[in-house]
């Protein structure tokens, strides 16, 4: 990549020395055994030609209504796949992924009373950490599935082996899913005259069917209120902002889409808006660490029972030397049954910081678990998540940021639009056996939109007796 002469300015860069691949002295986990390094190197200068997928006004955008969430001035929906498929770069499945993504956070606004930053995890969540480099399965070992930007879920040598051409195909894959999503975000899918532009059909269960409609039916009387008042159609309404976001892992894959732009200071990643870090990659003297502190992205840290609150202290203090509002996305993932003793813990030790970080709830990654799933062909070990579980641990959020005096900023959730049965309970009261009937995630489990928009009704209560309050 070539040089570019550095920028003195201490707010675009926690050191001047810094470089995009910076990270490469430092120890780097979770990064596929690429078996050619050239082929590796000609994709990275490729890709480092290539136009970039965000800009970086939308970048500081983003890192407006993120400080605004700080400060509880505005909720944070992050959702999406665990792991996108190249082949779900599908306009069906990008406007159901848009859909339930804007009906839970039509959900949220008309609960909190406050605006939505909505970010997919969408357009370049191509790559998974795994807890093993290899998998065994009946006596044959073979690299782990790392998602599709580095091989393919088939357990065959040829899909496993780590090839670094998916890194092209998985930018291909991004620019399309974005720029379908930009131009039905633009174009008045999103526009909250006609809601009904969101309905999937399979949401059948009854309840929720009459309350989803009774919250469309409210918004929009408020709609024609303000509107009468203004008398004129407020246009504003007709378009949102959906931002994207994915776990920064693959670091060749990052370094290449970092740029620096006319009129800024300092470095963007120009793959996407929120690069996060996950617990198995956040270690202060990591390479990932490395990495980000260079960025003017905001960055996500997944945090949990894991992480000591001082060494999660130590990381926002490297990554955010100069205390720039909207700069630290806290991503607190526990589980139902540690989160009262594991959070509040981590709040405090984030006190006295000149710019409080945004606090977001994973209630996905705390509660998994290993079952069983009865197909007509053979019993299949899955991972699967219950839904009173994922529900509790939101729940449990919303108090104890309370009980802190630290605002809730939002909600990061594994979600669909299809209609899988991969978490069990819900209203459907989808149990174990349900399971192999529409199971599809290759890695981790999913919320189906029933789900999702259950979630987001039983939070959007307590919002709206919080307000009472």
């Amino acid at each position: 990549m070539t040089n570019v002469p550095h920028s003195t300015d201490p707010t675009a860069l926690a050191d001047a020395d810094w470089q995009p691949d910076s990270w490469s002295r430092r120890p780097a986990l979770q990064q596929p055994k690429w078996p050619d390094a050239e082929a590796l190197a000609s994709v990275q200068r490729e890709l480092s030609q290539l136009p970039p997928l965000v800009t970086s006004w939308e970048v500081e955008a983003l890192k407006e209504g993120l400080a605004l969430a700080a400060r509880g001035d505005a909720f944070v929906l992050q959702g999406g796949d665990c792991a996108e498929s190249f082949a779900d770069c599908r306009p069906s499945c990008i406007a159901d992924m848009l859909k339930v993504l804007l009906q839970v956070s039509l959900i949220l606004v008309h609960g909190g009373g406050k605006p939505v930053v909505r970010i997919g995890r969408l357009a370049g969540q191509y790559a998974k950490p795994r807890s093993q480099d290899l998998e065994v399965r009946g006596g044959q070992s073979l690299p782990a599935y790392r998602g599709d930007n580095v091989n393919r879920p088939e357990f065959e040598a040829s899909a496993r082996r780590p090839d670094p051409t998916l890194l092209l195909r998985g930018h291909e894959r991004a620019a399309l899913t974005l720029n379908f999503v930009r131009a039905l975000a633009g174009g008045g899918f999103a526009d909250l005259h006609h809601p009904e532009n969101w309905d999937l059909e399979f949401i059948a269960n009854a309840e929720l069917e009459q309350e989803y409609g009774r919250i469309v039916h409210e918004v929009r009387e408020a709609l024609r209120f303000m509107e009468s008042v203004a008398g004129r159609s407020i246009r504003e309404f007709a378009q949102v902002e959906i931002w994207t976001s994915h776990e920064c892992l693959v670091l060749p894959l990052e370094q290449a889409l970092t740029r620096r732009v006319p009129r800024r200071e300092g470095w963007y990643n120009l793959s996407t808006h929120l690069p996060w870090l996950g617990v198995r990659t956040a270690a202060r003297d990591g390479a990932h660490a490395e990495y980000a502190r260079g960025i003017c992205n905001p960055i996500g840290i997944k945090v949990g029972k894991s992480t000591s609150p001082a060494q999660v202290r130590e990381l926002v203090e490297f990554l955010n030397p100069s205390g720039e509002r909207g700069r630290i996305v806290l991503i607190h993932r526990f589980g139902a049954s540690e989160i009262a003793a594991g959070l509040p813990p981590m709040l405090a030790a984030m006190d006295g910081l000149a710019a409080p970080p945004t606090w977001l709830c994973d209630p996905m990654h705390g509660n998994g678990q290993s079952v069983t799933a009865s197909s007509d062909a053979a019993a299949i070990p899955v991972k699967t998540r219950r839904f009173d579980d994922i529900a509790a641990e939101a729940e449990a959020a919303m108090e104890l940021h309370s009980a802190a005096g630290v605002p809730l900023g939002g909600l990061h959730l594994e979600l669909t639009g299809e209609n899988v049965t991969e978490c069990v309970g819900g209203a459907r009261r989808l149990s174990e056996s349900d399971l192999a009937r529409a199971y599809r995630s290759h890695v981790d489990p999913r919320l189906n939109a029933e789900q999702a928009l259950e979630l987001a009704m039983r939070l959007s209560h307590r919002m709206r007796s919080a307000r009472g309050a």
